[in-house]
């Protein structure tokens, strides 16, 4: 973005030349959006969105399980019980991104954040020896730090059938069986989420283009961009031009960003991934859970298929979900094409991703099963959870699709990750989002790097409007406890989340090795 510096900045705009393209309507998009309308209200901005709608791929509520991740029940989050650091460091970005949708609400322009979040227990449940010991360490781990203080344990049924009724009726209580129990997590309609943040945008002037699609994006000597692309309702081309662009553009953002020639991107790829859940809307079944429940992958699953058992709240109603269960597809969005996988495929990046593959081949099984898994099979599995389940009350939906990244690598010519990762081009005049979760949860901090590294000059300017909307960008809520406490209370009380007391450190439970 071009500013004068002057006494009163304003953006000098010449006649065509828009400050900011978003490309995707998403929820990524959507925070860089309302995050820049907040801060610069007189930026011109225009999002473009290929679909009929926001938010139809990814942010989609029935698109993704809705989990506030904050590390609470993620076990992929934790392999090692001993090392806290991603479960904490992912902890405390979702607490900032409460701070940041909280201000908004405070400041008028979100109005219903029961609309988009609501409270869900966040739990994690262990079958067997070998797992229960698993559990047990990592709650010891977690129990000392600030973000996690207020997580239960125990390994007694009656308790966890008090915590979670589905999950033991039926069950065989001679079998080991261990749970954690944190009060405060958190249900979210990304979907919902990124309408609210789109109104944000769109009531400080920014334009939102659905149907439009982006096929093309070059960048001129002067450093302005000019995107091309399709008008599917018109069915006519159209160009702009732009300062800035950002490609949140999910499954599509890599074949995009090659086509913008980024160096940075040289030799990524990308392996798509779908899931499937079981859902139920039977009133007497979804009473009985209100709680999103974390348990272990199978062997070979990867990272984000570990199995859970989700209360979901989408336009005020109630429902479960449980799964996921892999497909794949060629496809890259859910509403993509078959050939979209083959659009990403250059030179540098084949043998980066066949590299990947050789690494992951208990994946590759995993994912063949999943493929040819019967519906009896994945009910079996859903029963492993609850017991009593009837058939009856269950069907199968289709999720999101995942493009997950692949990246160069020099020991390993190329690696499969399961975080998400913000590119950003030389100038600064560019930047993209890859990968998946847990971006979602933690998009406000993600976007505030984006501003640090896109916009140098100009956040100097913007860092007091963002310090009070996000105090946690320089006072971290996870160096102590009151601070946790004190964001739980303030922002569960705009949020509509909280009682007016933040839940107190958990007691100690007399476990063997619990030293």
């Amino acid at each position: 973005m071009h500013v004068a510096h002057t006494e009163n900045p304003k953006p000098v705009v010449p006649e065509g030349i828009l400050d900011v393209v978003l490309i995707g309507g998403g929820i990524m998009s959507a925070t860089l959006g309302a995050m820049i309308a907040k801060v610069q209200p007189d930026c011109s901005m225009v999002m473009f969105e290929r679909l009929e709608q926001i938010a139809a791929e990814s942010s989609n509520a029935w698109n993704n399980a809705g989990t506030g991740h904050s590390g609470l029940c993620e076990l992929n989050y934790m392999p090692d019980p001993d090392d806290p650091a991603k479960a904490e460091q992912i902890g405390g970005l979702f607490h900032l991104s409460r701070q940041f949708w909280a201000a908004l609400v405070e400041d008028g322009p979100v109005t219903e954040p029961a609309a988009f979040i609501n409270p869900a227990p966040h739990m994690d449940v262990v079958f067997g020896d070998r797992d229960v010991t698993y559990l047990r360490r990592r709650f010891q781990t977690l129990r000392s730090l600030p973000l996690f203080s207020a997580m239960r344990y125990s390994e007694d049924p009656e308790v966890i059938a008090e915590w979670a009724p589905l999950l033991m009726a039926g069950r065989d209580r001679t079998e080991p069986v261990a749970a954690t129990r944190y009060e405060v997590g958190t249900d979210v309609d990304f979907g919902a989420l990124t309408g609210a943040l789109v109104d944000v945008m769109t009531k400080a002037g920014a334009r939102v283009k659905l149907e439009h699609e982006v096929i093309g994006l070059n960048r001129d000597p002067e450093g302005i961009w000019t995107i091309t692309g399709r008008d599917r309702g018109a069915k006519r081309r159209f160009t702009v031009r732009a300062r800035f662009v950002f490609v949140g553009a999910g499954g599509y953002a890599l074949k995009l960003l090659q086509k913008a020639r980024l160096p940075e991107v040289r030799g990524y790829a990308v392996f798509p991934f779908g899931a499937q859940f079981l859902r139920t809307d039977n009133p007497d079944v979804v009473s009985r859970h209100d709680a999103k429940i974390y348990s272990q992958a199978s062997l070979g699953a990867p990272p984000m298929s570990v199995p859970h058992m989700d209360k979901r709240v989408v336009d005020g109603r109630e429902s479960l979900l449980f799964g996921p269960y892999a497909t794949f597809s060629t496809r890259l969005l859910k509403h993509g094409r078959l050939i979209d996988l083959f659009t990403t495929l250059r030179f540098r990046n084949i043998a980066v991703l066949l590299a990947a593959g050789i690494q992951n081949l208990a994946l590759v099984r995993y994912l063949i099963g999943q493929l040819f898994s019967t519906r009896r099979a994945k009910f079996a599995q859903l029963q492993r959870f609850y017991p009593t389940a009837d058939p009856a009350d269950w069907y199968l939906v289709q999720a999101g699709q995942r493009a997950q990244l692949v990246k160069p690598d020099a020991r390993n010519v190329g690696v499969l990750t399961f975080g998400t990762e913000l590119v950003t081009g030389a100038d600064g005049t560019i930047a993209g989002l890859l990968g998946a979760s847990p971006g979602a949860s933690t998009a406000p901090a993600i976007m505030i790097d984006l501003l640090a590294r896109c916009f140098p000059r100009e956040k100097v300017r913007w860092e007091p409007m963002l310090h009070k909307m996000m105090p946690a960008m320089t006072s971290p809520v996870g160096i102590d406890q009151h601070r946790v406490d004190d964001n739980l209370e303030r922002t569960g009380q705009v949020l509509g989340l909280a009682s007016s007391s933040p839940p107190s450190p958990a007691p100690v439970p007399a476990y063997p090795d619990s030293a």
